[in-house]
């Protein structure tokens, strides 16, 4: 499953929820029939739960959604802090030079000279650019994720190539 966001409060009275998304252009996730839910984002993908989504639309920096099955603000309010995901097979094509967060994640990153620097092992949005988080054991380098800086991912290959120096 990739982990698409998470809800972080209701949204009116009506059963909606504000999610805090993970990735750009969120409202993609909208064209998806159903979203899976759950409270624990490393969960097994048959504990994820589908819901029905009847409704999905940008809210200032957030997202607010609506489900077929939570009709009110007391439903709303049991799924703070869940977890949003979706199988890969049912996330809408990525264009060009365009990847999911999930699809980056474990990607082992080498820079242009040849030097390990770990893997991904996660992504922030800075709200300019995201930022690689990228972890060797107990050393963490944050590398931003723009193409000045990453000139190539593979992600058949499993590899991110970096122009970053080792010892920046």
């Amino acid at each position: 499953m990739m982990v698409l966001g998470r809800i972080v409060a209701p949204f009116g009275v009506r059963g909606w929820v504000k999610i805090h998304p993970f990735g750009d252009d969120p409202l993609s996730w909208g064209k998806m029939p159903q979203w899976w839910l759950s409270s624990d984002d490393q969960a097994a993908p048959e504990q994820w739960q589908p819901l029905q989504l009847s409704a999905c639309r940008a809210h200032g920096k957030s997202v607010v959604a609506a489900f077929q099955d939570v009709v009110d603000r007391n439903r709303a309010e049991a799924l703070t802090g869940y977890y949003i995901a979706a199988p890969r097979e049912a996330m809408p094509q990525t264009g060009r030079d365009e990847y999911y967060w999930g699809d980056l994640i474990g990607l082992l990153v080498v820079n242009e000279q040849g030097q390990t620097f770990g893997k991904v092992n996660g992504l922030l949005s800075t709200g300019v650019h995201d930022v690689l988080q990228i972890t060797d054991g107990e050393q963490e380098r944050l590398i931003p994720f723009v193409p000045a800086y990453v000139p190539a991912v593979d992600l058949a290959g499993g590899r991110i190539t970096v122009a970053w120096e080792a010892d920046w």
